[in-house]
């Protein structure tokens, strides 16, 4: 089915900021596994597969629609040298995203193409999902204090 250019463009921008998310979520989870954060490294790991399947979606929803998708294309990647600031620039990103998707949720209705605009609601359902744990983390970094945080991570 020969799909909207517009569309087609959207989602190669998506599947850019999904392939960025996978690479910053990995070295994360790479660095706290280094750091002994085991239960860190298990959720940073988590979410980046969480960010290939997201990306797998897309890859295919382009191919259904006839568009070529662009694997080669990333965003700046922010790596925090600190826990801390992982989720602080974490949550930039799945901030960014939540825009950018209900965004490409308004194109696809606009433009009639509802598979897509199923498709997108179900992925920034994840982001919303990432963003309030990321939150939550935060949250508890401020009541606890860093310290009592990370030694909460250890497993």
């Amino acid at each position: 089915m020969k799909g909207n250019e517009k569309i087609i463009e959207r989602l190669n921008t998506l599947l850019a900021d999904e392939l960025t998310a996978i690479n910053q979520y990995i070295v994360h989870s790479e660095m706290c596994a280094n750091w002994g954060y085991d239960k860190l490294h298990a959720v940073f790991e988590k979410r980046a597969i969480d960010e290939m399947k997201h990306a797998e979606k897309h890859i295919a929803r382009l191919l259904f629609l006839e568009g070529r998708p662009i694997v080669s294309n990333l965003n700046k990647i922010n790596i925090g040298p600190d826990v801390e600031t992982q989720h602080k620039n974490d949550w930039a990103a799945e901030e960014g995203a939540i825009k950018v998707y209900n965004d490409a949720v308004r194109l696809a209705v606009e433009l009639g193409d509802n598979g897509t605009r199923e498709m997108l609601e179900a992925i920034l359902k994840d982001e919303e999902d990432h963003i309030d744990w990321i939150e939550a983390q935060l949250d508890q970094i401020k009541q606890m204090g860093i310290q009592a945080y990370l030694s909460e991570q250890v497993s």
